[in-house]
């Protein structure tokens, strides 16, 4: 039996992450993972491989739409399938190992194997027990399902099957409008599926801007993807290789069925508890399965913590990376912070599509007066230059004050380019502040300070 200062259930962006801010705060550190490889669901079968892919097709889709309009001539390049998803273990396998170095860099040791938390104080790997003065459970999420669903993880997948098909489909349903839906939904579109999108609401990305919504998915059929909206699904009836989806439209009741070669449930996730011993231990849970925590992310069994996905908020990797320093510096005895007013969102299609801070139709609930700056990527010289001219910057800042309240982007390197706004709501900036700001000519950028241009006398450009 090993004694440590701090042992961490779960490896992901959350769990190694606080390890890591753990052992640099000079605490004696462990981490159990039962994967054969770190980094959680995000290295593994989630972000980064779903980055990797998304690349790669939007490299198909420039050489197949863009190439020739800049003179570069030739065939279009074929779509090597097996040489594709070989370039996706890569990147997960270039990753994975660099958590597994930072481990050893940081003397953090990886206890290999399913934890659980016999009693406080005790982490049980296996068949050994070892012994924590503190214990952070960052044990992540599942994918959740429907009722009326099998899955098989080859014709009806969640992402993670969706992430090593064995073959590209020619038909693809993707159950459920949410980033993971939209984010796979593209790269098989791009890769010459026919892609249909069933939602139950009746708009995409349920709590993003409206305006984005509707331009979003505008935009998404543009590329092909097509869209049943209000529609419940029933069930799914599956063969070794078709699938048929029953669903039923809100509007009229009327019951309609789509056929596939493939469907992606792509209906959220939830908290992965199981296995640990919550129950046995008294510890307090939300109605919808979440650990509960205090402001320090302990819970109610004192020196046991929890973050990321396995608490409240939102199931986004940086939120977790950002409660396991706070969570770190809480047992260190320092001060651990994390502003969640401030935690943006990103959806990495192409366009991308980001936001963070409040919506209009948040801040109209609310009866805040506020007062929008809009600008066209039509009007940014970069984005004309490199095809990439669709979409908005859209800064929402307060009506008196001018303080940002929320920014939400559809447009080229959004991801990216929110960041700007991001620091400039943790240090309470105005729009003003940003339209004042030299922004470097000719870049993305210029279309953010354009959007803060707007919130007072007008853009420059539009």
């Amino acid at each position: 039996m090993a004694s440590y200062d701090v042992i961490v259930i779960g490896s992901g962006p959350g769990g190694y992450v606080a390890a890591i801010r753990c052992a640099q705060l000079g605490l004696k550190t462990a981490c159990v993972e039962g994967r054969e490889t770190l980094g959680g669901t995000c290295l593994n079968v989630g972000c980064i491989p779903s980055k990797a892919l998304l690349h790669a097709t939007h490299q198909l889709h420039e050489a197949e739409h863009n190439f020739a309009k800049m003179g570069l001539k030739g065939k279009s390049p074929s779509v090597d399938w097996k040489q594709m998803l070989s370039y996706k273990e890569e990147v997960i396998g270039q990753n994975t190992k660099g958590i597994e170095f930072l481990f050893k860099k940081n003397k953090i040791d990886w206890l290999k194997g399913w934890g659980s938390i016999p009693e406080a104080g005790k982490v049980k790997v296996g068949d050994d027990v070892h012994e924590a003065k503190n214990i952070i459970i960052a044990s992540g999420s599942e994918a959740s399902s429907l009722p009326g669903i099998e899955i098989d993880e080859k014709v009806v997948v969640t992402s993670t099957g969706a992430l090593e098909l064995n073959k590209i489909p020619k038909k693809l349903v993707v159950i459920g409008a949410g980033v993971i839906g939209l984010e796979m939904g593209s790269v098989y579109a791009r890769l010459g599926a026919e892609v249909t999108v069933v939602e139950f609401l009746d708009a995409i990305t349920p709590g993003m801007d409206g305006e984005v919504q509707k331009s979003f998915q505008k935009l998404l059929q543009k590329q092909g993807l097509k869209f049943i909206m209000g529609a419940a699904v029933q069930k799914v009836d599956a063969t070794k290789t078709k699938a048929k989806v029953h669903y039923k439209v809100r509007k009229d009741d009327s019951e309609e069925t789509i056929e596939a070669d493939t469907v992606l449930v792509a209906t959220g996730r939830k908290p992965f508890t199981e296995g640990l011993g919550l129950d046995a231990l008294g510890i307090e849970m939300t109605e919808r399965g979440q650990i509960k925590t205090d402001d320090h992310w302990q819970t109610n069994v004192k020196g046991i913590y929890a973050i990321g996905d396995a608490i409240a908020g939102p199931m986004l990797a940086h939120k977790a990376e950002d409660e396991g320093m706070a969570a770190a510096e809480c047992i260190a005895g320092k001060h651990g912070h994390v502003n969640y007013g401030v935690i943006p969102g990103v959806i990495y299609t192409h366009p991308e599509v980001a936001s963070v801070g409040q919506t209009e139709e948040q801040l109209k609930e609310e009866g805040r007066a506020f007062k929008v700056g809009k600008f066209s990527f039509m009007g940014n010289g970069r984005a004309k230059a490199n095809f990439a001219a669709d979409g908005f910057v859209k800064i929402i800042a307060d009506k008196d004050t001018d303080r940002i309240l929320g920014a939400h982007i559809i447009g080229p390197m959004a991801g990216d380019l929110i960041h700007e706004i991001c620091v400039a709501m943790e240090f309470g900036a105005a729009a003003q502040d940003l339209a004042l700001t030299c922004h470097a000519h000719p870049t993305y950028s210029e279309a953010v300070r354009e959007a803060a241009l707007a919130c007072g006398d007008g853009p420059i450009h539009m």
